[in-house]
């Protein structure tokens, strides 16, 4: 599958800022919830979920 515009513009909030990648691909709901605690408990974390999160839908 083809990465589009948007899908490379998500990739790179996730990696500066991982709650908003996830945002922006799944709206406000468990995904982010999930990916803020990641994300207080340690950057990296965030970025992997998120970069799976934009990865599978």
């Amino acid at each position: 599958m083809p990465f589009t515009a948007s899908d490379i513009c998500k990739i790179i909030f996730a990696i500066i800022l991982p709650p908003l990648g996830v945002f922006l691909e799944r709206g406000c709901g468990a995904d982010l919830l999930i990916n803020i605690c990641l994300t207080i408990l340690g950057w990296i974390p965030g970025i992997i979920h998120a970069l799976y999160i934009i990865f599978k839908y």
